[in-house]
C-alpha cells in the first residue's frame, strides 16, 4: 500500500498526543489541530479542513450523545434520591453490619462497587465517604484502608468495567469498529480479576494496622473526616418518600440487571439487550424512577424540579465527557467507518489511516500476542496520566483494531487497554484525577492514596493481562 503525506501526518499527530499525555496535558487542542491538518492535505483544501474539523465532532457527537443521556438521567436520579433524603436510607442499614475493621473493610467494598456500577463513582463517593467511611473507621478500620478499599472498589473495579452504563466499552469499541457487547464480556472479566488481586493485596497491606473500635486514634481520624465532610449534611424531608425509594430504586435496578442476564443465558444473548440497548432499557427504567421520585418530592413543582436534575444531569455530563468528543473525531477520522463522512467523500473512497500505518510497518513489528497485549497495556496507562481515563479509549480501541492478528481477537486487546486507561487516570493512581475526592473527603493525604494504592493496581493489572492471554 502507498502511504500518503496525510498518513505520515496522522502517525505524528497520534506520537504528539501520547506524549502530551505522557506530559499530564490536555490533548483536545492537538486532536482538532491534527484533525484540520490531515484533512487539508489528504484533500487538497483548506476549506475541506475547515468542515472536517466540525463533521469530526458532528460525527463523534451523535455516536456518543446516548452516552451522555444515559450519565444525565442517572445523575439527575441521584439527586432526586438526594431531595427526599432516600440515599441515605439505602446504605445506613448497612452501617450495623461493620462489626470489626476486617468486614468494614469488604463491606465497604461491595456497597463500593455496587453503587459505583449504576451512579458512576464520582457522583456516589459523596454519599460513601459521609456515611459509610466514619461507620468503617468507627469499627476499627483505619481511613487509609477505607479510602483504598473506595478507590480500588469505585474508581478501579466498577469503573473499568462500566458494564452497567457501558460507556467505557462504547468508547473502547466504536472507534475501533469492534462488537461492543464482546468488549463489556471481557472488561469486565478483567476488571474483576484485576480488583480482587489489588483489594485482597491492600487487605493484606493493611490488616495488621486494624484497630479496636474505641482506640484512641479512630476518634482523631473521625474529627479528620467529619471536618470535612460538614457540608455533606443534609436532613430528610420526606420520611416516607425517602423509605420507599430507599427499596424501590435498588430492588428495580437488581431487577433489570437479571432480567438481562436471563434473557442472555436464555438464548445465548442478551436478546436485543446488546451493548448501547441494555444501557438504553436501563436509562429508560431511570428516567421513569427520575420521575416518580420527583413527583414524590412535591406535586406542584415537580414540573420545574425535574427540569433543574435534568439540567445537573447534562452539566454533569458534559464536564465529564464533553473533552472525549473532539478526541473521539480525530481518531474516527483514522477508520474507514467514519472517515467518508468526516471528510465528505464517497464512502468507497474513505481512507484508513491508522490501519494502513500499522498494516505498512506490521513487518517490523513482531506477531506476537503477549507484545501486543502488554503493548496496549502500556498505552492504556499512558493514556491515563491526563486524569479521565475515558480520553485514551478511543485511541486504544483504534490500536486494537489495526494491531490484532490471528493469535489475539481485537476485543481482546481493547479490554486490556481499557483496563490500563480507566485503572490509572479513571482515580486509582493518578492524583490530579476523582482520586482526589476520595482523598479529600476522608481527610488524608491524596499522595499517600497514590503510593499506597500504586502496587496493588499494577499487579493486579498484569495479572488480567496474563489471564486474558490465557483465556482468550
Amino acid at each position: 500500500m502507498t502511504l500518503t503525506l496525510a498518513h505520515w501526518l496522522y502517525g505524528i499527530v497520534t506520537v504528539i498526543i501520547i506524549l502530551t499525555m505522557i506530559f499530564r496535558k490536555g490533548i483536545v487542542l492537538p486532536t482538532l489541530l491534527g484533525t484540520f491538518l490531515i484533512a487539508w492535505i489528504y484533500q487538497g483544501s483548506i476549506v475541506s479542513g475547515f468542515t472536517a474539523v466540525f463533521n469530526a465532532n458532528l460525527t463523534a457527537a451523535k455516536e456518543l450523545f446516548s452516552i451522555f443521556l444515559i450519565i444525565t438521567f442517572m445523575v439527575a436520579l441521584l439527586q432526586s434520591l438526594k431531595d427526599l433524603g432516600a440515599d441515605r436510607q439505602m446504605i445506613s442499614p448497612i452501617q450495623k453490619i461493620m462489626t470489626n475493621g476486617h468486614i468494614a473493610y469488604f463491606v465497604l467494598i461491595i456497597v463500593t462497587y455496587v453503587i459505583s456500577l449504576f451512579f458512576w463513582p464520582t457522583p456516589a463517593v459523596p454519599l460513601i465517604c459521609a456515611l459509610l467511611v466514619p461507620a468503617a473507621v468507627r469499627a476499627g478500620l483505619p481511613v487509609m484502608a477505607a479510602a483504598m478499599a473506595v478507590s480500588l472498589a469505585g474508581q478501579g473495579m466498577a469503573l473499568s468495567s462500566d458494564y452497567v452504563m457501558q460507556i467505557a466499552p462504547s468508547l473502547s469499541a466504536k472507534s475501533g469498529g469492534l462488537d461492543q457487547a464482546a468488549v463489556a464480556d471481557k472488561a469486565l472479566v478483567l476488571s474483576l480479576i484485576s480488583g480482587i488481586t489489588a483489594i485482597l493485596i491492600g487487605y493484606l497491606a493493611t490488616r495488621k494496622k486494624m484497630r479496636k473500635a474505641d482506640d484512641s486514634v479512630v476518634e482523631k481520624e473521625l474529627e479528620a473526616i467529619q471536618g470535612k465532610q460538614k457540608e455533606s449534611d443534609q436532613t430528610i424531608s420526606k420520611p416516607g418518600w425517602s423509605k420507599l425509594f430507599a427499596v424501590l430504586v435498588p430492588l428495580s435496578m437488581l431487577a433489570v440487571i437479571v432480567y438481562m442476564i436471563f434473557t442472555k443465558v436464555s438464548v445465548g444473548r442478551m436478546g436485543g439487550f446488546e451493548g448501547s440497548d441494555g444501557a438504553a432499557f436501563i436509562g429508560g427504567v431511570t428516567v421513569l424512577l427520575l420521575s416518580l421520585a420527583t413527583i414524590s418530592y412535591g406535586k406542584i413543582h415537580a414540573l420545574n424540579r425535574i427540569s433543574d436534575h435534568i439540567t445537573e444531569g447534562f452539566v454533569f455530563a458534559f464536564k465529564a465527557m464533553g473533552p472525549v468528543i473532539p478526541i473521539a473525531g480525530f481518531f474516527f477520522l483514522g477508520s474507514s467507518d467514519f472517515s467518508a463522512s468526516i471528510l465528505s467523500i464517497d464512502s468507497n473512497e474513505s481512507p484508513a489511516f491508522l490501519f494502513d500505518l500499522v498494516q505498512a510497518s506490521q513487518a517490523y513489528i513482531p506477531n506476537n500476542s503477549f507484545i501486543s497485549a502488554f503493548g496496549i497495556l502500556i498505552i492504556g496507562i499512558i493514556t491515563g496520566l491526563d486524569g479521565s481515563g475515558f480520553s485514551g479509549l478511543p485511541l486504544t480501541g483504534s490500536l486494537s483494531s489495526a494491531l490484532s492478528s490471528g493469535s489475539i481477537d481485537p476485543t481482546t486487546l481493547a479490554a486490556i487497554g481499557q483496563m490500563g486507561s480507566i485503572w490509572t487516570g479513571g482515580g486509582t493512581l493518578i492524583a490530579w484525577s476523582s482520586l482526589v475526592a476520595v482523598a479529600g473527603l476522608c481527610g488524608i493525604s491524596v499522595m499517600e492514596l497514590v503510593r499506597k494504592n500504586f502496587w496493588p493496581v499494577i499487579i493486579g493489572l498484569m495479572i488480567s493481562t496474563f489471564a486474558a492471554l490465557l483465556i482468550w
